[in-house]
């Protein structure tokens, strides 16, 4: 009897030590949760038995336990590489719709520029509208995080802001105004403005004197003459084409035009929607002794940016920036939670999947409903404390020594009784 009980016992230190052993083979694997070998005793008795003579017949491999608790965080400096402080895990799904909970937090993207994890499956969030508000959540709404290259929002020029100095000493032109005559204007400069397909043009505005101060009269004209590319613009639908005209008064303050100057819908050879362009000179455009220069120039109009930066908050809301200045809000990554995380089924990999025994999955935003927060540029380290492991190990050697022993003392006792009987 005694051999058999101390077979059980080999057999539980044996599980014992294969449990430490994948701990510490896994004390360097991100997201990892350290494991315990749980044991029962075993007894087996009948009704009529005395209870005070009943004697175990061994143990029991109950199963794995695990440990969820926190594991340190290590910082990496990579945007994509996240790591949760508090409880929760990130949810993921293959391409096939099988859903998987982790805590490995190192992501990247695929070539699709999905955000996948390091099996390939996909990382699951929120969508959210403009201002990062999530605009659903639960199980029913999430939704593969996927990171434009481009902004693919490229905005049409509507109005050009600017401000200029034009020198008091100007003189009248002697020719009509042609933009291939130097001799026809006063001065001219340039900026560039964008079409609603995103294609950069140049707006070039030329300044001619109509007018100069005399006593009857005290204040001066200039036109301003817009031209995109060859093509000039025009306040009026009547021909010729009618310039923005500016007015002075004695001090050499603008007095007109007070607000942006609207001109007729162009329609450029990009091929693009018509532009409704205005030009506003503001309140700062002056015309005194100094030479002539540009004091500002601003357009609202941008193309298409490629991506240069990726933000996640500690929200979980991931943020991308690009090269035209723009920032779009692309998603919410997901936190779930079950109700008992020991029913998780392990995958491998720092991957659970829900069971009946967890119970259902709880989907939610990090820092709310019992989530933790999400940390960007960091991943959580294996929780195994290398030292009490290899406490374990030792404990766990002597206990499988022990039971040999054990096995070894019932042999040599059946032999003495078989000897015995010779």
């Amino acid at each position: 009897m005694a051999l058999y009980t101390s077979l059980t016992g080999l057999n539980a230190a044996n599980s014992d030590l294969s449990t430490i052993a994948n701990n510490i083979a896994n004390v360097g694997s991100t997201g990892y949760k350290k494991s315990t070998a749980t044991f029962a005793d075993v007894f087996a008795s009948s009704a009529s038995q005395d209870p005070h003579k009943t004697v175990g017949i061994g143990t029991l491999f109950q199963g794995v336990r695990q440990n969820f608790t926190q594991g340190p965080l290590e910082n990496t400096g990579k945007t994509l590489d996240m790591a949760i402080t508090g409880d929760g895990f990130f949810v993921t799904r293959t391409a096939r719709g099988e859903a998987a909970l982790t805590r490995n937090g190192a992501f990247a993207l695929d070539p699709q520029r999905y955000v996948v994890d390091s099996n390939g499956a996909r990382v699951m969030g929120f969508p959210v509208n403009a201002d990062g508000v999530s605009s659903a959540v639960g199980v029913g709404a999430l939704r593969a995080l996927q990171v434009p290259q481009t902004s693919g929002s490229p905005l049409a020029t509507s109005n050009i802001a600017l401000s200029v100095n034009l020198p008091s000493a100007g003189t009248i032109p002697s020719t009509a105004f042609n933009a291939k005559d130097a001799t026809s204007y006063n001065s001219s400069t340039s900026t560039t403005i964008f079409d609603s397909l995103g294609n950069p043009l140049t707006a070039t505005v030329y300044y001619v004197r109509t007018s100069t101060p005399t006593a009857a009269i005290p204040t001066s004209t200039w036109d301003a003459h817009v031209l995109v590319g060859s093509d000039e613009l025009s306040t009026s639908a009547t021909i010729p084409k009618t310039p923005d005209t500016l007015t002075f008064d004695a001090s050499g303050t603008l007095t007109s035009p007070a607000t942006a100057v609207g001109f007729q819908p162009y329609t450029p050879p990009s091929g693009g929607a018509a532009l409704a362009l205005s030009l506003d000179h503001g309140s700062t455009t002056t015309q005194i002794a100094n030479p002539f220069g540009v004091v500002s120039v601003a357009q609202d109009g941008y193309a298409a940016g490629q991506l240069n930066s990726i933000i996640v908050g500690t929200d979980g809301l991931i943020k991308a920036g690009f090269t035209n200045g723009q920032t779009q809000a692309l998603g919410r990554v997901a936190l779930a939670n079950v109700a008992d995380p020991q029913g998780l089924k392990q995958l491998g990999g720092a991957r659970w999947a829900q069971t009946g025994a967890s119970g259902a999955l709880l989907v939610g935003e990090a820092g709310g409903e019992g989530l933790g927060s999400v940390q960007s540029g960091s991943l959580e380290r294996s929780n195994v404390e290398l030292t009490d492991e290899l406490v374990n190990l030792i404990v766990a050697q002597r206990d499988f020594q022990a039971n040999a022993k054990a096995v070894e003392t019932d042999g040599q006792m059946i032999q003495s009784v078989l000897q015995l009987h010779n």
